[in-house]
């Protein structure tokens, strides 16, 4: 396991060497966008207000506090299940050319069909953070698609060192997840199959 440091615009060869496990810490440029941004793309082809190429993304509904001057301020921000995305998440790559997707919990097939192809990387957020990650970040730069609440719209972020991020998807379209999932799945065999001669004699 390795710890990289990340600023914005990212670069294919910035990432290429990333692997699932590693952790990174983003500097940059980074863009909730959640369900609704996802769909307005992909299913009804409206182009993102804000350019995310080479950039990153949360998955996540923050919590917003608008200042009397006109400006905006971070008050949390935890990820949300990326999974809700996955329908949308190759088709956004593509279209977007973002660079890291970060969220909770792990992906499918089609976003690592996308982070191969397109050279991009999923990563994980720990869960129960929300707090702690509104610190990191500096400044909320630009908000659109405010039609949508707070929890959906686009804030464009400035931030410094956000995570830890875990990779869960590199660039090769390995799968943390997966990975684990089969590994988990040989161990609780065993056990089940130790649990099952110990227990036999109940009826």
């Amino acid at each position: 396991m390795k710890t990289w440091h990340l600023t914005t615009p990212i670069a294919d060869e910035d990432i290429k060497d990333i692997r699932i496990g590693d952790i990174v810490y983003l500097n940059g440029s980074m863009t909730t966008c959640r369900d609704v941004a996802h769909r307005r793309l992909v299913e009804e082809h409206r182009p993102l207000p804000i350019d995310v190429s080479r950039k990153a993304i949360l998955h996540a509904g923050p919590i917003i506090k608008a200042n009397d001057d006109g400006t905006y301020e971070m008050v949390a921000v935890g990820p949300t299940t990326s999974m809700r995305m996955e329908k949308f998440e190759e088709d956004f790559v593509k279209e977007t050319n973002v660079k890291l997707i970060i969220g909770k919990g792990g992906m499918g097939p089609g976003t690592q069909a996308a982070c191969k192809k397109y050279k991009a990387l999923h990563l994980v957020y720990p869960a129960g953070n929300a707090v702690y990650a509104a610190l990191h970040v500096e400044k909320i730069v630009d908000a659109q698609w405010k039609d949508l609440g707070m929890p959906e719209t686009l804030w464009s972020c400035q931030v410094k060192d956000f995570g830890p991020l875990i990779v869960s998807i590199d660039t090769n379209g390995d799968n943390l997840f997966e990975k684990n999932k089969i590994e988990f799945n040989k161990r609780k065999e065993a056990e089940i199959k130790k649990i099952d001669a110990q227990v036999k004699f109940i009826k």
